[in-house]
């Protein structure tokens, strides 16, 4: 996928690697340079002096200015590539099915849209300016080191091999931690988003001591595995030092051992010596502290892949689009849930005509919101065949489907922006006026319309502003807006007084007519006036028909309805 993303930005890419080129020449032409200016110091030759200290300047000036045009392709690949890769991922998560979301789940996608495609950032942004050079740096340092010296060859070969040595042992006891960085940041980030999201619950039952403690047992994990790193760390920097220091020693005492009073330019070989030897030092060390980070930028990028490589549990056909009435139709339907041993629903079978208003009831958990769910395809039966407009809904594109069907859910969720924005989701290019139809029909008008901004009145995050009747009512409207072949409400007037969920419905049904309606209900009393009504228990269809006839002949119903009733009597 890099590779893939880094092809978007090729001319930057070549104006890198050029530039890290200069700087590898600069660094490594400047110490030849000192060991001839050296040389003429000795030799007492002022013009020569002059021209080499012009000479070491430019080049000096040359690896700067390569290494600023550098710094700014290399952050402008890498914020390109991550951009780029946030895009993508999103894309991809949208096109997701709810069973890919709840395999994944929510808090772990956000970490991957944001902490793991800042790493994948750091990975570019460190590769082109250090990972790439590094090894150039290192070679080039060690050719030159040998021919400048080459009676202390075994320093630099022991220099390498303790750095490699020390680097390698402190990178193999860092990956482990680094492995567990990321999973720890997604339970962070679960703890701080579920605690945020139920705060009412928790200062409810006053849980707030005990969301710490689990958020501080997490944190202290988390800074456990830091500690561990920045340990290691501590102890491979002064190794580092000390082995420097040992070979700078080494190659003084070796050079003073074989330099002449006569032949003094071993004296000037020896700088250039030592700073060939201070590169390789640089080159080893800084590769391995930028691999350490690449390494943790790996697991983000294996994690990143892994959601671009997932396909979606739900693929749509690439068909013409469709016209379809609002017939439904189950064909044996059985449906288990991901990571569910037991089916949801057993051999639904049932047909509706076009136009028609059915009501759904059962006892909790008996599936009525599951074969809610299958209608507009948020799910695949598991066996069976749901048909729409005569059609398999598996044979449908898309923009077919949606343009038939529109769910409202019992949870209502609005999302920030304005009124007009959440109910031009229903529609994308609804009027003034068909937003005050649709929000008439919903009995949100009355509401709205008291604003001082009415349909571009803000609505704040998780929508704190609205009462929960308020939100059933914008988003029931989102839901009719678009005039759908077929409507499903999920209990979706739960949070509705009598009076106002009497009002939505005679508006349903007077002014979508044509429209075929399911009605998911715990209340008998919001589906009473269904033309049928279908009977759950455990996930089988155990029986259907208009309320009279079901009160009459069916035992579960009748249970429901009187206990209801005598409720409402009481």
């Amino acid at each position: 996928m890099v590779k893939r993303l880094l092809g978007n930005y090729k001319p930057f890419v070549a104006l890198s690697f050029l530039m890290v080129g200069l700087m590898v020449f600069s660094a490594l032409y400047q110490p030849r340079l000192l060991q001839d200016v050296l040389g003429a110091v000795m030799n007492n030759d002022k013009q020569k002096i002059n021209e080499l200290g012009l000479k070491l300047l430019v080049v000096a000036g040359i690896g700067l200015v390569a290494g600023v045009i550098n710094t700014i392709s290399a952050a402008k690949i890498a914020q390109g590539v991550s951009a780029d890769a946030r895009e993508l991922l999103f894309r991809k998560i949208q096109s997701f099915s709810y069973a890919n979301i709840e395999k994944f789940n929510a808090g772990n996608l956000v970490v991957r849209l944001t902490n793991d495609v800042n790493q994948l950032n750091n990975l570019v942004m460190i590769s082109f300016q250090v990972l790439i050079r590094m090894p150039i740096l290192l070679v080039g340092a060690f050719i030159l080191s040998m021919t400048t010296l080459p009676k202390l060859w075994w320093i630099i070969v022991l220099l390498v091999v303790l750095i490699v040595g020390v680097t390698a042992i402190s990178m193999g006891m860092m990956g482990k931690h680094f492995m567990a960085f990321q999973n720890l940041m997604d339970k962070i980030n679960r703890i701080a988003k579920e605690n945020l999201m139920g705060i009412r619950v928790v200062k409810s039952f006053v849980q707030e001591d005990n969301q710490a403690q689990e958020f501080t047992d997490t944190s202290n994990e988390l800074l456990g595995h830091n500690l561990s790193v920045g340990y290691i760390f501590g102890v491979m920097i002064p190794a580092f030092m000390l082995i420097a220091n040992i070979a700078t020693f080494g190659a003084i005492y070796m050079v003073s051992t074989f330099v002449s009073a006569t032949d003094a330019s071993d004296i000037g070989a020896l700088a250039s010596f030592m700073t060939y030897m201070g590169q390789i030092m640089f080159s080893i060390i800084m590769g391995g502290m930028m691999s350490m980070m690449a390494s943790r930028a790996f697991v983000s990028l294996g994690r990143i892949g892994e959601v671009m490589n997932t396909e979606p549990a739900m693929i749509y056909k690439d068909v013409p689009d469709q016209e379809l009435d609002g017939s439904i139709e189950f064909d044996h339907v059985t449906f288990t849930y991901p990571d569910d041993d037991e089916p949801t629903l057993k051999d639904i079978s049932f047909k509706v005509n076009s136009g028609e208003m059915i009501g759904v009831v059962g006892a909790t958990g008996a599936g009525k919101s599951t074969l809610a769910q299958l209608i507009p395809r948020l799910f695949d039966p598991t066996q069976g065949s749901i048909k729409v407009g005569g059609v398999d809904l598996r044979e449908l594109n898309k923009k077919t489907l949606t343009n038939s069907i529109s769910i409202v859910l019992q949870r209502a969720i609005l999302f920030s922006g304005t009124i007009a924005q959440n109910l031009r989701q229903g529609k994308h290019d609804a009027t003034q006026d068909e937003m005050t139809h649709a929000s008439g029909i919903a009995q949100a008008r009355e509401f709205i319309e008291k604003l001082a901004e009415t349909y571009d009145a803000p609505v704040a995050e998780r929508s704190t502003n609205f009462s929960g009747g308020q939100k059933q009512r914008m988003s029931i409207a989102r839901g009719v807006i678009g005039a759908p072949k077929i409507l499903i409400l999920d209990d979706s007037t739960s949070a509705l007084d009598a009076k106002s969920e009497e009002l939505v419905r005679e508006a349903l049904n007077k002014e979508l007519k044509e429209t075929t309606t399911i009605v998911i209900a715990q209340k008998i009393s919001s589906v009473v006036a269904a033309d049928r009504i279908l009977v759950l228990d455990d996930g089988k269809l155990i029986a259907q028909g208009t309320h009279a006839q079901l009160v009459a002949t069916n035992d579960v119903y009748r249970e429901i309805y009187e206990t209801q009733k005598g409720k409402e009597e009481e």
